[in-house]
């Protein structure tokens, strides 16, 4: 049914240019970039055509290359642990504050500040206790000196403490999206539960929760894809170092591409990370849809 009540004609007229613009910026690039990665290029001087040498080298020899896409899957990942914090906190928040939006917008902070700012703030605090570092003076202050460490500088321990930095960062921002949607089922579905025995954790079980699929399907994509492609925070903490012990695939396609001026091998990097993305987003909406149609 048409509610718009105009021709299919006047419906193409109007969308043809966003379709076009969103071709140039977007599509466009990713067929760009796929065919300098079958190039053997350093930017400046003249394109030599190797066909798939870079992505055979890039799958099969690269020593940096697997271990980067692990690093960035892991941080994928350990972006979701959040969430379900998020949810519950927002159906608290939610139940037992009065002004609830004025607690979700403090913990928003953190998302509206600059990430060289967070970036430099959070380097400072993971400093060695000589050096100002306030993690390490306040283990040393209370007794637990042999919990301290130069944290940034060790290649098993670096990675995770930019999760941690991103965790606490982001978790106002998946916090305001749970808490709209929370705020949004209709208080008499609860009214109608609770005549019928269903309060509290019931209640949250058999309504909340499954009415916030949709937007618990948001957070979860816009966590994950979005760390898949994470690179500010990595750069300003550690460069990717020590050596590339925190380097994940943005990080590296960086190096490769303007440090080291291998543009086509640096491209292969950039097609398999859209490659990534797509095929996870296409994962998780299925699995999303598949729970949402469960509990609807």
């Amino acid at each position: 049914m048409n509610v718009l009540k105009v021709s299919a004609l006047t419906l193409g007229v109007f969308v043809l240019p966003a379709l076009i613009i969103y071709i140039c910026i977007v599509f466009i690039p990713i067929v760009v970039s796929f065919y300098t990665g079958m190039l053997d290029w350093n930017g400046i001087g003249e394109a030599k055509f190797v066909g798939f040498d870079n992505f055979h080298n890039l799958l099969f020899h690269d020593k940096v290359f697997w271990p980067a896409v692990r690093r960035t899957l892991l941080y994928a990942v350990a972006s979701m642990i959040e969430i379900p914090f998020c949810l519950m906190m927002a159906v608290l928040l939610n139940r037992y504050v009065r002004k609830g939006n004025t607690l979700v917008s403090i913990y928003f902070t953190p998302v509206i500040l600059s990430v060289v700012i967070i970036g430099q703030l959070w380097k400072t605090i993971y400093n060695p206790a000589s050096l100002g570092g306030m993690l390490n003076q306040a283990l040393t202050t209370f007794g637990l000196d042999s919990w301290t460490h130069t944290w940034l500088s060790e290649p098993k321990i670096a990675i995770y403490c930019i999760f941690f930095v991103s965790l606490w960062q982001y978790f106002g921002y998946h916090l305001l999206i749970q808490f709209t949607g929370v705020q949004n089922i209709p208080s008499e579905i609860y009214e109608a539960a609770k005549i019928d025995g269903a309060d509290g954790f019931k209640a949250d079980r058999y309504i909340t929760f499954p009415l916030i699929v949709p937007i618990f399907k948001i957070s979860i994509v816009l966590a994950f894809i979005g760390s898949l492609q994470s690179f500010d925070m990595i750069w300003i903490m550690t460069g990717g170092g020590p050596g590339n012990a925190t380097d994940v695939l943005a990080t590296y396609m960086y190096k490769t591409s303007f440090n080291s001026q291998q543009f086509g091998y640096g491209s292969a990097i950039a097609s398999f990370l859209v490659i990534l993305c797509l095929v996870f987003t296409v994962a998780i909406n299925t699995v999303m849809n598949r729970v949402d149609k469960k509990f609807s």
